[in-house]
């Protein structure tokens, strides 16, 4: 192989002109030969024994010749760019043939490299550094999701249902009074206020007991998927099963040997702080780099190739699909 020339054709496209010739080419034909010979049978020779002669005129040459440069192809081509040092920015190549006969074949290949980067003035730059600090909110808020976490559901029956709980129902949907498809369910498990339901239905379970039976009256909204239903008021026929509420544990040192390796409440906040302090300094100084790059890009060119770009969309893509496959869904 030899790379006979190499020239840079348009922006961020390389031509590369190569050569196949002397005793590699005259092997790789030869093996195209034989292996020609190996399919056909000539009357009066044996398979695989008609002269070659005879098969360069029943194959024609050009095919050994194109068998032969076929065979040579990859390796001609992998070999004229690591030779070209030219970082390629995807792997397509777009080929032209310039000669193919006894002699050797002559082609080109024209490739997308990577982006040239024109840097412009860097030194000197200043991004404003931010102010880091932990509020006793933060550590409020972290205090209350662990106190979520470790919360306790219990059933009542001596009250009413409010919003918040956890209600277990019985329901049927009469729309015109005549109950229609997807509209039942048994012993459903609702979260009052949650937001679950169409509006209005989750309020009108306030305020019942264990046991209730009765009406709960809504109107569907206009852009209901059930374009039947859409914009349509119906009546739910509706049963509490039962009721249960969350129970957060009391905010104690006993809570805190509970659920940490700490015996006080101070020494769990002085955790939560230094935990939140080290996150908000890597954040803070996560920012602060991405600010100096997004400032050194503001005086940097670069002439993107449109493939490199499609190859991230691709890549975000099959990577969104990955993680909806993950979840049971799909693109679709």
């Amino acid at each position: 192989m030899k790379l006979k020339s190499t020239n840079n054709v348009e922006t961020n496209r390389y031509e590369l002109e190569i050569v196949i010739d002397g005793q590699e080419y005259t092997d790789a034909v030869d093996k195209a030969t034989k292996r020609g010979l190996a399919k056909i049978t000539v009357p009066g020779f044996r398979k695989g024994h008609a002269p070659k002669a005879m098969v360069l005129k029943m194959f024609g040459a050009d095919m050994l010749y194109q068998d032969a440069l076929e065979a040579l192809y990859p390796k001609a081509v992998d070999d004229a760019i690591d030779e070209s040092g030219l970082e390629l920015a995807d792997q397509k190549v777009d080929f032209e043939l310039v000669s193919l006969d006894e002699n050797g074949a002559d082609f080109k290949i024209k490739v997308t490299v990577k982006p040239e980067v024109k840097l412009g003035d860097y030194k000197g730059l200043k991004v404003e550094r931010e102010v880091v600090s932990v509020t006793a909110d933060e550590i409020e808020r972290e205090i209350d999701a662990l106190k979520e976490k470790n919360a306790r559901i219990v059933t009542v029956t001596d009250r009413e249902a409010k919003d918040g709980d956890i209600t277990v129902i019985d329901f049927e949907g009469f729309e015109g009074g005549k109950a229609f498809e997807g509209g039942k369910g048994e012993n459903y498990e609702l979260t009052l206020g949650s937001g679950t339901f169409i509006p209005g239905f989750e309020d009108q379970i306030v305020g019942h007991k264990v046991d209730d039976e009765f009406d709960v009256n809504v109107t569907f909204p206009e852009e209901y998927h059930a374009t039947d239903l859409a914009g349509k008021p119906a009546v739910f026929k509706t049963s509490i099963n039962s009721i249960k509420e969350k129970q957060l544990p009391e905010l104690d040192d006993d809570f805190v040997k509970d659920v940490s390796e700490f015996d006080t409440l101070d020494e769990l906040k002085a955790d939560i702080r230094a935990r939140l302090m080290e996150r908000a300094e890597a954040k803070c100084e996560e920012d602060y780099e991405n600010g100096l790059v997004s400032a050194v890009l503001e005086n940097t060119v670069i002439d993107l190739p449109q493939c490199m770009i499609d190859t991230r969309i691709d890549e975000m893509v099959q990577d969104f699909d990955y993680r909806l496959r993950s979840q049971g869904l799909d693109l679709n």
